[in-house]
C-alpha cells in the first residue's frame, strides 16, 4: 500500500503543477495573442526575425512563468539538510540563520532560464549590440549626399514629443510618458532601450506595440501619405543623387558620434555602437568583424532580444487598461511621426519649387528600409517611372539616428 499511495501521490503532484492547474485566464489570454503574432510573422512575413522570436517567448513564459522566474533563497532547516548532503563542504558553502532556535541553511535557488538572459535587456546590452549590426549594414551615403534629409529625419520624431504630453495628460507618469513616446519613432531597440531605464514594467507592451507598428508599416503609412499629399506631389521625379566619396563615409559616423556625444551623453550608447558598426563597414580594413557584426552577432542578439521581451508579456501585465491606452498611444505617436515627416516634405517641395517628392518624408521614422520601401512603392502608383528609394533613404538613415537622439533627449530630462 505505501508503494501505491506514494505512487497517487506523484500523479497528484504532476497534476497539480501542470498548466491545467495553475495557468489563469489571461496566461491562455496570451497564448491566443502570441498565436496571431506567429501569423503575423510567418504568414504575412511582418518583421519575421522578431516578431516569431517574441512572440515564442510570450507564448513559453504564459504556459511556463517559471522560466522567467528570479533566483531566491529557501530556509532548510540544517539537520535535515545534513542528512544527505556532505557536511565539510555544505557548512561552508551557505550562510545560516537561526529561527525559533533552529539553525537553516539558506540555500539559493536557480531562476529561469530566460530570466539570466533577460538581463541582457535589464541592462541596457541587447539595443547597442544591435545598432551595431544595423550601424554594419546600413549605407549613409544617400544622408551624406542630400544633407537636407537630416531635417525630415528629425521632424519624424516629433510625434514622440507630442505622444509624451498626451501620455502625461491620460495620467502616466513621467518616466511611463517617455517609454511610450518612443513607440513614435518605430525604432524597436531604442524604445526597448528607454523603456528598460524608465519604466521597466511596461516593457512587455511597449515592445510588442513598437515591433507590431514596425511590422505594419506598409499598412499604417500609405492611407496617411495620401491624405496629405496631391497626385501631383507624389508623381514628383526627384534628381539623383551625387556620388559620395569613400572619405566622406569613413568621417561622417566620427564626427556624428563626436557631436552626439559632447551634445547629448544619454544617447552615446546607441548612436555610438551605430556609428562604430558604420565605421567597420565603410573602412574597408575590418571586413571579418564587419561580416560579424552584419549576421551572426546581430542573428544571435536578435533571438535573445525577442524572446526575452516577449517574455516580459504575461497575462496579468499585459492584460491591463493602461496597455490598451499604450497600444493606442504607440499608433497615435507613430502616426503622428509619419505625418510629421510628410508636412515637413511638402514645406520642402514648396521652398525647392517642386524638387522634392513630399513622400520621403514619411520615411524620416525608423523602420529601415521598410518605410523607405513604402515611400517608393506609393510614388510609383502614381508614377511607374519614379524611384524614389535612395532619395528616401537619406531620411530613413537619418531616422535611425534621429530616434536614438530623441531616446537621449528623454533620458537626460526624465529623472530615473
Amino acid at each position: 500500500m505505501g508503494i501505491i499511495d506514494g505512487f497517487l501521490e506523484g500523479i497528484i503532484g504532476l497534476v497539480e503543477s501542470s498548466g491545467f492547474v495553475s495557468l489563469g485566464w489571461q496566461n491562455y489570454v496570451m497564448v491566443a495573442v502570441s498565436f496571431v503574432l506567429f501569423y503575423l510573422a510567418i504568414a504575412k512575413e511582418y518583421e519575421p526575425l522578431i516578431l516569431l522570436p517574441l512572440a515564442f517567448g510570450m507564448l513559453l513564459v504564459n504556459l511556463c512563468p517559471s522560466i522567467m522566474g528570479a533566483p531566491s533563497t529557501e530556509f532548510v532547516l540544517q539537520s535535515e539538510y545534513l542528512k544527505t548532503h556532505d557536511v565539510a563542504t555544505q557548512s561552508v558553502q551557505y550562510a545560516t540563520t537561526v529561527m525559533n532556535g533552529e539553525v537553516y541553511y539558506n540555500v539559493p535557488t536557480y531562476g529561469g532560464l530566460l530570466y539570466y538572459l533577460y538581463q541582457g535587456v535589464k541592462m541596457g546590452i541587447y539595443p547597442p549590440l544591435i545598432f551595431l549590426g544595423i550601424g554594419a549594414m546600413t549605407d549613409f551615403g544617400p544622408l551624406i549626399a542630400n544633407p537636407k534629409s537630416f531635417i525630415l529625419g528629425a521632424a519624424a520624431q516629433l510625434g514622440i514629443f507630442f505622444t509624451f504630453f498626451g501620455a502625461i495628460f491620460l495620467g502616466f507618469t513621467q518616466a511611463q510618458a517617455g517609454s511610450i513616446g518612443i513607440i513614435g519613432g518605430a525604432d524597436g531597440p531604442t524604445a526597448i532601450f528607454v523603456t528598460s531605464k524608465l519604466a521597466p514594467d511596461l516593457l512587455g507592451p511597449i515592445a510588442v506595440a513598437a515591433y507590431s507598428y514596425m511590422a505594419l508599416v506598409p499598412i499604417i503609412q500609405p492611407p496617411i501619405m495620401k491624405a496629405l499629399t496631391t497626385k501631383k506631389e507624389r508623381a514628383i521625379k526627384m534628381s539623383q543623387l551625387r556620388p559620395v566619396s569613400k572619405l566622406e563615409k569613413i568621417i561622417f559616423p566620427i564626427v556624428v558620434i563626436v557631436l552626439v556625444a559632447l551634445l547629448l551623453p544619454d544617447a552615446a550608447p546607441l548612436v555610438g555602437m551605430l556609428m562604430l558598426g558604420n565605421l567597420m563597414k565603410e573602412s574597408g580594413v575590418v571586413d571579418r568583424i564587419a561580416k560579424t557584426a552584419q549576421n551572426e552577432l546581430m542573428n544571435i542578439v536578435t533571438i535573445f532580444l525577442g524572446v526575452t521581451v516577449g517574455a516580459t508579456a504575461t497575462g496579468t501585465v499585459f492584460l491591463q487598461l493602461n496597455t490598451l491606452k499604450i497600444i493606442l498611444l504607440g499608433l497615435i505617436a507613430f502616426c503622428l511621426g509619419t505625418a510629421a515627416g510628410v508636412l515637413f516634405g511638402k514645406l520642402m517641395c514648396v521652398l525647392t519649387k517642386g524638387k522634392v517628392n513630399p513622400l520621403i518624408g514619411s520615411a524620416g521614422v525608423s523602420a529601415v528600409p521598410m518605410a523607405a520601401r513604402v515611400s517608393q512603392k506609393v510614388g510609383q502608383q502614381e508614377n511607374p517611372t519614379n524611384y524614389l528609394l535612395m532619395h528616401a533613404m537619406g531620411p530613413n538613415v537619418a531616422g535611425v539616428i534621429g530616434s536614438a537622439v530623441a531616446a537621449g533627449v528623454l533620458l537626460s530630462v526624465i529623472p530615473h
